[in-house]
């Protein structure tokens, strides 16, 4: 496995401190942020998952705990848009660069508006997909709003 993608170089070059996980990818996992908590013996809601979606016909992207449900509703307001829903999977794809079970917010083909679930500044430290299957990037969560610009902003569905 390579530890040098995409995203590792976005994060070096923008001279954030960060380290390296790797966890072995099981693809038939029901939720892959759950497992990959599971496998790096770290709480679910550390694992942030990282979600593409269109929001009024505009690609975007939410980050959130792996063990949170994402709020159409909330995630489209907080980018000032009238709807949002999930992006198809070959769509993620061409438009990161990267596969589905490995989309990182860093380093992605194609610059989007990025939300980050409020509640992870609270952390002192997340884990994000290192930008393939298998590879955690573990950083301070202040730095996804620092590099990425992204709007910190309530996404999780209450049940």
């Amino acid at each position: 496995m390579s530890k040098t993608t995409r995203a590792t170089e976005m994060l070096d070059r923008s001279g954030v401190t960060y380290s390296l996980h790797s966890y072995d990818y099981d693809p038939s996992a029901d939720r892959i942020g759950i497992q990959a908590a599971s496998a790096l013996d770290v709480p679910a809601g550390h694992v942030l998952k990282t979600l593409m979606l269109m929001a009024d016909n505009t690609p975007a992207c939410a980050v959130l705990p792996s063990d949170c449900e994402l709020s159409m509703k909330k995630l489209a307001h907080a980018l000032g848009a009238k709807s949002a829903q999930m992006m198809k999977p070959a769509d993620a794809e061409r438009i990161t660069g990267f596969k589905v079970g490995g989309i990182s917010p860093f380093g992605q083909k194609r610059n989007v508006p990025t939300v980050l679930e409020e509640r992870a500044l609270a952390l002192e430290s997340v884990f994000v997909n290192g930008g393939q299957r298998g590879l955690q990037i573990k950083l301070d969560p202040k730095q996804i709003v620092l590099v990425l610009g992204a709007k910190a902003a309530s996404l999780i569905a209450t049940a």
